[in-house]
């Protein structure tokens, strides 16, 4: 029996990712869950810490604080991501690459499920000022936009890379995701909606989950291409 495509170009071999980033990122995962829920108190010092320096900053620079509400509400915002991973979906479905697609799409799927379901577990409180420059709602751990554009990013980063694009697109694509996962982080951190373990949260979190797909994905690749050499 013919399998279905998997990939834009069945000429790509991608070998199967061992799974050891996916499992140290879910134990440092788990391990920070573990003390944010218990409120370790070196962790809740730590982190009131960093957020007030940031916010005695951020209310002296009303421009710069600006730059961060239109990077974090527009460029970096959880649903720009989204629609690019929705553009890669439909993408790949038109080439034929359906299952991939699929995996895609329900790998962002799981991303913002696991991260709502986290927070109404945790329910940890966002930071709060007597003079905010910024505004969030629910729960804030872990760092939806932290966690979304490390999914999102890294996605994208393994599509191009399927696909066979030439090096100096993938280390364009490279150098834009790092920018785009590390300055989410910050302009949270410094718009004074998060603590700093919420963002290393989500980053973790969305790390484990887009290594675990990965390799998943490529294993069940390798079964096919060799059910079908067999």
């Amino acid at each position: 029996m013919h399998s279905p495509p998997l990939s834009p170009s069945h000429r790509t071999r991608t070998p199967p990712p061992p799974p050891w980033a996916g499992i140290v990122c879910g134990i440092l995962a788990m391990a920070l869950l573990g003390l944010v829920a218990a409120r370790w108190s070196p962790l809740m010092r730590l982190d009131r810490d960093i957020a007030e320096a940031l916010h005695r900053r951020a209310v002296t620079e009303p421009g710069l604080v600006h730059v961060n509400r239109v990077l974090t509400d527009w460029l970096w915002d959880p649903w720009t991501m989204r629609a690019l991973i929705a553009v890669a979906v439909v993408v790949l479905w038109l080439r034929g690459a359906r299952v991939l697609a699929a995996w895609v799409a329900v790998t962002s799927l799981v991303s913002s499920l696991l991260q709502q379901g986290i927070k109404a577990a945790v329910g940890r409180e966002r930071p709060r000022w007597p003079d905010p420059v910024d505004s969030a709602h629910y729960a804030a751990f872990p760092s939806g936009h932290a966690m979304t554009a490390m999914v999102s990013c890294c996605l994208l980063l393994w599509l191009l890379h399927r696909s066979g694009a030439r090096p100096w697109i993938r280390r364009t694509a490279l150098a834009a995701a790092g920018v785009s996962v590390l300055g989410v982080g910050l302009t949270r951190l410094y718009l004074g909606v998060h603590w700093p373990s919420d963002v290393l949260g989500g980053w973790l979190l969305g790390a484990a989950l887009t290594a675990f797909a990965v390799a998943g994905y490529e294993r069940f690749a390798s079964r096919c291409r060799a059910d079908e050499d067999g």
